[in-house]
């Protein structure tokens, strides 16, 4: 039924557009301004898609009739204009369709049905390495090693956007996706079709980060790989309406902090709230002037405070940006009138909406902060950063002697120029605490002029005070755009960047993904010998254990001007706001607040900057990218042509022998033995970790054995579109503590049947070969961190049928359902330990065929039994976290993909 009657025609500028007008709600006698601008947004996508058949009246009236305190219990559609990629994620999700297409031919139907029905854009930003830093040459020669190592994936993207509709790739060395998207892709409306729609833009993307784009006041978040194929098919998101926090931003910010001081107190905030699987919306008096890059500063890090998504509603700071960064004048107009009818103008004088709960900052409270050295919601102070940095790793430190003091004096050579010996000299002077990479990394950051060109005035006054970067540390400036290069070249302060050795290594995430490169060997080899406690100080967004580089072990997180100042101590115990960073020409002390440019400074030079020119010239041609990418041969073939030598690309194996309809019933889970028993707040990095293959790994050994050299084993990120290798990956994180093998780190369990410790592949592999099924025990907060598809995909291959945790992150919870694996959520008050579990036990997971039969409408709880080696039982209940009714269709079907193939075969 649908009796909204909210199409109709609306014309702005002689231009006659289609719309779905929210205003037919309202004449309903509901009162739209009492609802969150982010679920205004959702509704209209309801009314515009009741025309597909996917959403009723009921679900209209249940958005319109929202009551903010209640439990989420109805489900809705929500159908995306678009899905956004990163060639980590999206080198698979092309795997997969290019498989889909496969197994299409194969069950009889036609191939060419496999296609993107709305935008797909992919920008390829994850695979630049660090290898080369602190030259001019450094960007080109990573440049030429990303392309040897990546470019059979590069052709087979190629090929995807030959031979798929509706989908476009951004070439490497262009940008960061999530830059690219705020300062290009992204049309805040869309526009399409005949006579014309207008409609809000509305996303999904494989990049947890996605939500950055909800600083522009755009609708989205990240999403699995799996979950955002299906939505590319056509298939809408299945999600509960949620809960919506109100985040109220009062007053301004004082000198000396920066819009990354404030996302860490926010991330803070939020996270001792607890916001997961809810959506954040900012709203208040602070919003007016806070420009759209700060906000997208705050949106980016959603993932960080465990939200949904963070999103800031379309205001004349909006507008604003969309005219600087180079948008047609006509969009823009567009764009401003559509969302003032259509009631997603923000007004502070409008009143506020009504919200779940309302959490509130005053800007001006806001202090330099840093976050690590493991979580990104672990706000320090600046000042505090030293004390805490020894309070927690003095258990690591106690009882060795690596006292020696690091010298405040050091040439800006790169170590790796060194002569050798002064390079053993500068090595032997390490001790803990000592910053070892300095990266300027990550969207977060990068997207933002005021912090950019605070750490570009920053450096000038350091060199003019004659102070330099400590020869240790490994310093990068990774632009999230070419723009950024643009206005710190204009500006004249990019060859002060240089003299402090952070000269441009490529345009891409690097650090921020673990993409560092390696470090000297002299570096490595003193702090793998003295067991050091190494520093990474990055301008990015997570620092994971384990997740920078291997030989670093705790990670701060921090504005750019601050990796510059870190980078010229050479360590983190050390208190900048009181402490010297070193002498100048004529001996005297130099403290940060000499150097620390005001807020004047950088608008002064923000404004002398020709922004909305540089805009229009960069993004001109976005997607031709440079001669190695046009040379780049790739075919249009509808199928792939799969190369059985390759080590990059393989089909994947999720539709092999897969018959056309679904089982009637779903077992339930028996005789399962236990993989790992893992603690609180592991994450998708611990599953599925990105960064380097080491020689002696599984995939290592993989590699090696399919001739590929190690200096080309390149990462586990890249290689994504080979299950093999990423099997062989899954929870190999070198940080991995698994108490099923206590003592160790890295990939290792036990094999129960012989007592053996070995990998968790192999162990996987003799489990498989005797027909048991896997489980894993976690704590809470299970999945946090990337939404990456392989931390399901992976426990998939390795033959896991069930995670029980405590908790589990929103995106990763999704995953899991996705590719046919249950998360079963502990009750309150139980966990492992409590039910006294030790991971020896036979598990069975009981009722769960008559809670799928029945969208678990009378209970998610099911009985869990667990036999230990003497024949003892135990029994517990524990809740199914399959959602919807919807997922337990993906469920039954053994994955959502699987589901989604066989609805297209039916059409």
């Amino acid at each position: 039924m649908n009796s909204f009657n909210a199409k109709a025609n609306w014309t702005v500028d002689g231009q006659t557009y289609t719309i779905f007008r929210l205003a037919a709600v309202a004449d309903r006698g509901h009162n739209l301004r009492r609802l969150p601008f982010s679920l205004r947004v959702l509704l209209e996508n309801l009314l515009r898609n009741q025309e597909t058949g996917t959403v009723a009246d009921e679900d209209i009236e249940a958005l319109a009739t929202w009551d903010p305190k209640a439990d989420p219990s109805k489900e809705i559609a929500f159908t995306p204009a678009r899905t956004l990629l990163q060639d980590f994620t999206g080198v698979p999700c092309v795997v997969d369709l290019a498989a889909m297409r496969d197994a299409m031919a194969e069950l009889g139907g036609d191939p060419q049905k496999i296609n993107p029905l709305n935008p797909v854009e992919l920008v390829i930003d994850h695979s630049v390495q660090v290898d080369q830093y602190g030259t001019e040459a450094a960007i080109l020669i990573n440049r030429d090693l990303e392309f040897e190592r990546n470019e059979e994936r590069y052709k087979f993207l190629k090929w995807g956007q030959n031979a798929l509709h509706n989908f476009k790739a951004v070439p490497p060395n262009t940008g960061i996706v999530h830059q690219v998207n705020i300062e290009y892709l992204a049309r805040v409306v869309m526009t399409d079709g005949t006579p014309g729609y207008a409609y809000p833009d509305t996303l999904v993307g494989t990049d947890s980060h996605t939500t950055m784009v909800n600083g522009l006041g755009v609708l989205g978040w990240g999403v699995g790989g799996i979950e955002a194929e299906a939505a590319m098919l056509g298939q809408p998101v299945s999600m509960l309406i949620p809960h919506v926090i109100g985040f109220k931003l009062t007053g301004t910010l004082r000198e000396g902090t920066t819009a990354t001081d404030l996302v860490l107190v926010v991330t803070e905030m939020l996270r001792n709230k607890g916001v997961v699987g809810k959506f954040v919306e900012f709203f208040g008096a602070g919003l007016t002037g806070l420009p759209v890059a700060d906000r997208a500063t705050i949106a980016n890090m959603a993932p960080e405070y465990g939200a949904t998504m963070g999103f800031f509603p379309v205001d004349e700071e909006t507008i604003k940006y969309l005219r600087m960064t180079g948008r047609p004048e006509e969009h823009v107009k567009m764009v401003e009138a559509y969302c003032k009818e259509q009631g997603l103008w923000h007004n502070t004088a409008d009143g506020e909406p009504e919200y779940t709960d309302v959490l509130s900052l005053d800007l001006g409270t806001v202090v330099p902060s840093v976050a690590g050295p493991k979580r990104p919601q672990d706000r320090l102070a600046l000042q505090d950063a030293g004390p805490a940095f020894k309070k927690t790793f003095e258990p690591v430190m106690a009882g060795r002697s690596t006292k020696m003091p690091l010298p405040m004096a050091g040439a800006a050579t790169a170590v790796l120029e060194k002569p050798e010996d002064e390079a053993n000299a500068v090595a032997g002077d390490l001790r803990d605490g000592a910053v070892v990479i300095a990266a300027i990394t990550s969207c977060t950051n990068t997207s933002n002029p005021s912090v950019m060109v605070a750490a570009g005035l920053l450096a000038k006054k350091a060199v003019e005070k004659g102070l330099d970067v400590k020869p240790w540390v490994k310093t990068s400036l990774a632009p999230g755009s070419r723009v950024v290069t643009n206005y710190l070249t204009d500006s004249g302060l990019l060859p002060y960047l240089e003299k402090l050795n952070f000269f441009t290594v490529g345009y891409g995430c690097t650090t921020c993904i673990g993409n560092s490169g390696p470090l000297p060997e002299e570096i490595s080899k003193a702090i793998n010998e003295k067991n050091l406690v190494a520093v990474s100080v990055l301008s990015g967004n997570r620092n994971f254990e384990g997740r920078v580089h291997a030989d670093v072990k705790a990670n701060y997180l921090m504005s750019p001007p601050l990796v510059v100042a870190y980078a010229l101590v050479g360590t983190i115990d050390i208190d900048l706001t009181q402490d010297s960073l070193g002498k100048d020409k004529d001996g005297n002390d130099v403290f940060l607040r000499d150097i620390w440019p005001s807020q004047h400074e950088i608008a002064e030079t923000i404004h002398k900057c020709g922004m909305t020119d540089m805009f229009r010239k960069n993004y001109a041609d976005v997607f031709k990218g440079d001669e190695k990418w046009n040379a780049l041969d790739a075919g249009s073939s509808d199928r792939y042509g799969w190369d059985p030598k390759s080590t990059y690309i393989k089909r994947a194996p999720y539709f092999d022998g897969m018959p056309k309809t679904a089982p009637d019933v779903v077992a339930d889970l028996n005789a399962m033995k236990v993989l790992a028993i893992l603690g609180d707040s592991i994450t998708t990095d611990h599953i599925s970790p990105a960064g380097s293959i080491k020689g002696s790994s599984p995939a290592g050994l993989y590699l090696e054995e399919h001739g590929i050299e190690k200096r080309l084993f390149n990462s586990y990120g890249s290689r994504r579109g080979n299950h093999e290798v990423m099997v062989r990956g899954t929870f190999a994180n070198i940080r991995l503590k698994n108490q099923l093998a206590p003592g160790t780190e890295g990939e290792w369990t036990t094999y129960l049947p012989t007592g053996e410790v070995m990998s968790i592949f192999d162990a996987s592999e003799k489990y498989q070969e005797d027909g048991v099924g896997l489980i894993v025990l976690a704590g809470k907060e299970y999945g946090t961190g990337s939404s990456r598809d392989w931390a399901a995909k992976g426990p998939y291959l390795l033959g896991i049928k069930c995670v029980i945790a405590e908790s589990f992150e929103r995106i990763h919870r999704s995953n899991l359902v996705g590719m046919g694996i249950l998360p079963l959520q502990f009750e309150a008050g139980d966990s492992i330990a409590s039910l006294g579990l030790t991971g020896q036990e036979e598990f069975s997971v009981l009722g769960l065929s008559d809670g799928i039969a029945h969208h678990f409408h009378e209970s998610k709880l099911l009985d869990v039994r667990a036999t230990d080696e003497r024949g003892m039982v135990k029994t517990f209940r524990a809740l199914a976290r399959i959602d919807t009714p919807q997922e337990c269709q993906y469920y039954r079907h053994g994955g959502i993909l699987q589901y989604v193939l066989r609805q297209l075969l039916k059409d």
